[in-house]
């Protein structure tokens, strides 16, 4: 079996900033820490470079993959309706510190992002990155339309429930009672808003991706 590649963690705002050389040692500075900005590195020179600059400049950086689609398929799929809102949610672990953001899809401006929680999970926080989309471009009686690229949390949308297996506990807790006012908020609000799969093999990670990958 291959030795997983060394990472070194930037932390821009935490408990503690720096470079950190161990996933502990960078969790132990971002858990319970509202609005954490974090990222992992390859090299040690490009997190210390990382530092130096803004959080912003970095999430969202994933290499870029190959779409392995035909010229015919592309065409069919387009481009993405820029007026609109993309969410999308990242979970260091199953469960793990998870957190989640929604952005302009045409500049990335971040439009509201939730964690970090401890003992989250990806599918939850794509699911609350959903209603909380839903919600703000209800109240701005907004007509964008809405990107996701999970289906699982189009389901649970759908389905107005969480079917996350994950077990409440008092470390959730937190986590759970914004599950709890998603699923009502589902259940006592229509809204108009079309939510829409996000095609990654075509246009690329969807804009508020965290560039973890």
């Amino acid at each position: 079996m291959s030795k997983s590649k060394k990472k070194y963690y930037t932390v821009w705002r935490g408990h503690r900033t720096g470079i950190f050389e161990t996933w502990n040692e960078c969790k132990l500075q971002i858990s319970n820490f509202e609005g954490a900005q974090y990222k992992s590195f390859p090299t040690a020179e490009s997190a210390k470079t990382a530092l130096q600059g803004n959080y912003r400049d970095y999430i969202g950086k994933s290499k870029k993959r190959t779409t392995g689609l035909s010229e015919a398929r592309l065409k069919l799929i387009g481009q993405p309706n820029y007026n609109s809102i993309a969410v999308d949610a990242a979970s260091s672990g199953n469960p793990g510190i998870m957190e989640y953001r929604g952005v302009d899809t045409q500049s990335k401006k971040q439009l509201f992002h939730k964690g970090p929680f401890d003992q989250g999970t990806n599918n939850i926080g794509e699911f609350l990155a959903l209603v909380h989309g839903l919600a703000l471009l209800k109240q701005k009686d907004s007509q964008r339309i809405l990107y996701t690229d999970s289906r699982t949390a189009m389901s649970w949308v759908k389905k107005k429930q969480c079917n996350t297996k994950l077990q409440r506990s008092p470390k959730n807790a937190q986590l759970f009672d914004l599950v709890d006012r998603a699923v009502k908020w589902l259940k006592n609000n229509a809204y108009q808003t079309t939510i829409v799969k996000w095609e990654t093999k075509a246009w690329g990670e969807i804009p508020a991706d965290f560039g973890r990958k």
